[in-house]
Formats: C-alpha cells, sequence, structure tokens
C-alpha cells in the first residue's frame, strides 16, 4: 500500500471520513464502502457513506444502508457540506474521479483533503494521498478486508462487517466461478466463515430477493431480447425503452441478465445494451483471452476487467447494435480463436 505510515498516522486520531462508491453502486462497492465505515467506526472516527446515485433494493439489507446519503438535488446542500468538512475522503471500487459525477466536482474542490483509494480496477488516476490498488484483486472488498489487516485489526471485524465484506467478493467472483477467483479469495472467505458468517444468508439476501417485475423482465429479455451468433461465440441482449417501461424496471433489475448469455455453451462472448432514452447502457462479459476491457474501452469509452467491463454511448439503441454487429465481425478471428 502506498503512504500507509502516513495514513496510520492520520487515522491515529478521529477523523471526519466521507466514503464514495461509484455510480450506480454494486455489491462490492457498496459492501466495501459499508464495511469500511463500520471499521473506522470502532476506531472512533465519525463516517458518512455518499452514493452519487440510487442502487438496487436487494443490497438495502446491509448493516449502515439506512445511514447511506444518496446524491440527489434535496441532499446537494447535505452533501457539500458533508465534503467540505471531512477530514479524509475515501474512494472506492473506482480509480477515476469521473466515476462518481457529479460528485467529482466535490472533491475537486476540497483537493487538500487527504483522499484514500481502493480499489481494482485499470485506468487508475493519480489524484489520492493514499492507495491500495490491485488489478489482480478479485475485488474491492478483498482489497478492504487486506487494509483492514494492514492497520493489525483484524479483531475487528464483526459479523455485519463480514457480511459486507462476503458480499462484494461473492458478486465480483459470480460465487466463486470467474477467473479472478484465487486461492486467496477463497482464503478471505473461509476466514469471515471462521468469524461466524452465515454466508448462505448473504447469498439468499443477494440473490433470492427479486421482485416478481424483476423475474418477469428476465423472462421477457430470454424470451424475446437476445441475439445468438454462435458463428462468433457471441450472444447478446438489447432492452428497448418499452422493455423496461413494460416492467417497471427499477435500478439493478437488469443486474446479471448478460450472465445468462455466457451460460449457454460454446458461447465467449457476452452483451446487454439497455437503452435509456438519452444514452446506451452496457455491459459485456467473456471467457478466455478475448479482452472485453480493451473492446470496451476502445469502441465505447468504458473499461473494467479483462473478462467484464462496461460502456456507453449517446447514439440511438438501433446505431449502437448496428456499431457492435460490424465490430464483432472485425473481431472474428480473436473471438473464434481457440483458448
Amino acid at each position: 500500500m502506498q503512504n500507509l505510515a502516513g495514513l496510520s498516522e492520520l487515522l491515529s486520531t478521529p477523523q471526519k471520513v466521507v466514503i464514495f462508491p461509484h455510480q450506480r453502486p454494486d455489491a462490492d462497492a457498496l459492501g466495501s464502502c459499508l464495511a469500511l465505515s463500520l471499521y473506522l467506526q470502532k476506531k472512533n472516527h465519525q463516517t458518512t457513506v455518499i452514493s452519487p446515485t440510487e442502487y438496487p433494493n436487494f443490497l438495502n439489507w446491509m448493516t449502515g444502508n439506512d445511514d447511506v446519503v444518496v446524491y440527489s438535488d434535496k441532499t446537494h446542500q447535505k452533501v457539500e457540506t458533508l465534503i467540505s468538512e471531512s477530514t479524509l475522503m475515501c474512494c472506492l471500487d473506482f480509480s477515476n474521479p469521473h466515476r462518481i459525477a457529479p460528485l467529482d466536482s466535490f472533491i475537486e474542490k476540497n483537493l487538500d483533503t487527504p483522499i484514500l483509494m481502493i480499489d481494482h480496477h485499470r485506468g487508475k488516476s493519480d489524484f489520492a494521498h493514499f492507495e491500495l490498488w490491485d488489478i489482480t484483486a478479485a475485488a474491492t472488498a478483498e482489497l478492504v478486508y487486506d487494509f483492514i489487516l494492514l492497520m493489525n485489526d483484524r479483531h475487528l471485524i464483526d459479523i455485519p462487517t463480514a457480511q459486507c465484506l462476503y458480499a462484494g467478493i461473492m458478486t465480483d467472483t459470480a460465487s466463486f466461478k470467474h477467473p479472478n477467483t484465487t486461492g486467496k479469495i477463497h482464503r478471505i472467505a473461509a476466514d469471515l466463515i471462521d468469524m461466524g458468517l452465515d454466508s448462505s444468508h448473504v447469498q439468499r439476501m443477494i440473490y433470492d430477493s427479486n421482485t416478481e417485475s424483476r423475474v418477469r423482465l428476465l423472462g421477457h429479455a430470454l424470451s424475446n431480447c437476445m441475439t445468438v451468433r454462435m458463428d462468433l461465440k457471441t450472444a447478446y441482449f438489447v432492452l428497448k425503452q418499452k422493455d423496461t417501461r413494460k416492467y417497471n424496471t427499477q435500478s439493478g433489475d437488469t443486474e446479471g441478465i448478460v450472465n445468462y448469455a455466457l451460460s449457454i455453451k460454446g458461447i465467449d462472448f457476452a452483451a446487454i445494451f439497455i437503452d435509456y432514452g438519452n444514452e446506451v447502457r452496457m455491459s459485456f462479459r467473456s471467457v478466455g483471452i478475448f479482452s472485453v476491457a480493451d473492446f470496451a474501452r476502445t469502441n465505447f469509452g468504458g473499461g473494467g476487467h479483462h473478462n467484464a467491463a462496461g460502456g456507453r454511448s449517446t447514439e440511438p439503441i438501433t446505431k449502437v447494435i448496428e456499431n457492435f454487429e460490424e465490430l464483432i465481425e472485425q473481431n472474428r478471428a480473436k473471438l473464434t480463436a481457440a483458448h
């Protein structure tokens, strides 16, 4: 970790800490933030988790959720005050401030405030005073666990903190089936379970808390919105505005749909495109040698990990899909290569 001694010295006295996840935080982003918040509170620091956007309801069960401040027009002044009065800003699960827009403008106004960044994504910018950045880590929650151990405070990981950490690790490894699942990750999970964590409870809260509309949206997507290009080992979903309106789609309802395309035998590259009117958001998944991080960064201004990435476009959905189909044809050799 960069400048651990300096951070340890800062945290030796009570601080006012604000903790940010990225836009539309997932279980790793939110879980990491809440775990760090719970840990720092035990060290007598005052903490507030501030999310730049709403997040899925199936994450609301984690301890500390009720105190999360979600940025909006109504909370603008509160957020501005919390950030301006903070003595440490923590950025978790992102390594470039634009990932928390519009909150990045608040960071720019408070550049004298120390910043801690903990993340495992590529594309890091140099904005933090303290860094725990490792692109080989499976999840930011893994790094938060590492951080607590670096501070010699493993004994401060209680069950609520362990649940938040496990939620991040479990989801970012797709329940320990992604290639990023290392022996270390299994050892961390085992350590949390040995502390008394009920891992099956976390599984149920994340994966078995669907609304009826979310399940019906999934059925519609599988039946009517999926294209399979077996010749290119590719499958993808296209969700138009009429689809999300029909099923009253909420934040997080489309989470994980892309993985169903990747589960098809013979498919190595999967994508989902969701039309929000003003922009199209997309997620990419792959197995093997094809880098969706490179694909997203080069073609859709996005990025992420080798086998999991995202992007966006302001072009009409029909143009985006036309462009995507041309791109997969151009990448035929890579997509069909043996691995």
